[in-house]
């Protein structure tokens, strides 16, 4: 049975994410920070006949990391999405800010997916698929950089390099490494006029992953394939 893990797992995308692998029949491990109020997560759960288990994890926390790789030191785990994330509003206007809002999103969009995947990266490597897929957001992008959402714009780019550098040192162990961008989404964070519904990005995300192999190693793609320039 193909297996997944899944930070942030409790809403918007990462919810949809856990949906749609249950419903391929996939082995789903989602992780969040409170299982506890994690109400459709856990119901979802209830649901799956023992497939889709929940575990905690704040992504922020190293020896949180550590403690749920070695949970599942013996569990293969074909693809890992990196999905946690956070936005800040007070740090993404142009000024002074609030420097600890800038620091508490670098935290969590790429000091934390840098260490579970290298905490998860032997299990990976133990998986079939063997592909590792964070989500960043086309914002990341600097040719395409706009201007506005400085730190959640400077976050996804670091992460984004980041992850191109894990691609070419996970290489060896036949992992592939791909950020992607899941488009516009109407979720807490993506806001009510956002154009896709969770539905429909996780949909195009699920199956370009399904695509996903050796040759995408170090890649930024888009929600429907397409390339993405840095």
């Amino acid at each position: 049975m193909a297996s997944v893990l899944i930070t942030g797992a409790n809403r918007g995308l990462g919810l949809e994410f856990a949906r749609q692998y249950l419903a391929k029949g996939w082995r789903i491990f989602a992780a969040c920070r409170e299982p506890a109020a994690a109400k459709a997560l856990q119901a979802l759960a209830a649901q799956s006949d023992g497939k889709l288990t929940v575990h905690a994890l704040e992504v922020t926390d190293d020896q949180a990391i550590a403690a749920l790789a070695g949970d599942l030191a013996k569990e293969p785990i074909d693809v890992l999405i990196n999905n946690a994330g956070v936005n800040r509003a007070e740090a993404n206007e142009l000024g002074l800010g609030n420097a600890q809002a800038w620091l508490d999103v670098f935290a969590a969009n790429v000091v934390a997916p840098v260490h579970v995947a290298t905490a998860f990266l032997p299990h990976v490597a133990k998986g079939d698929r063997r592909v590792i897929a964070t989500i960043s957001s086309r914002l990341g992008s600097i040719a395409e950089n706009q201007g506005g959402s400085y730190a959640y714009r400077a976050s996804k780019a670091a992460v984004n390099a980041a992850m191109r550098s894990l691609s070419q040192d996970a290489r060896a162990k036949g992992t592939t490494v791909v950020v992607l961008h899941p488009g516009w989404v109407r979720t807490d964070m993506g806001g009510a006029a956002a154009p896709l519904t969770p539905s429909e990005s996780i949909a195009q995300l699920v199956a370009l992953i399904d695509r996903i192999g050796p040759r995408d190693n170090g890649s930024f793609l888009s929600f429907d394939g397409k390339p993405i320039p840095w």
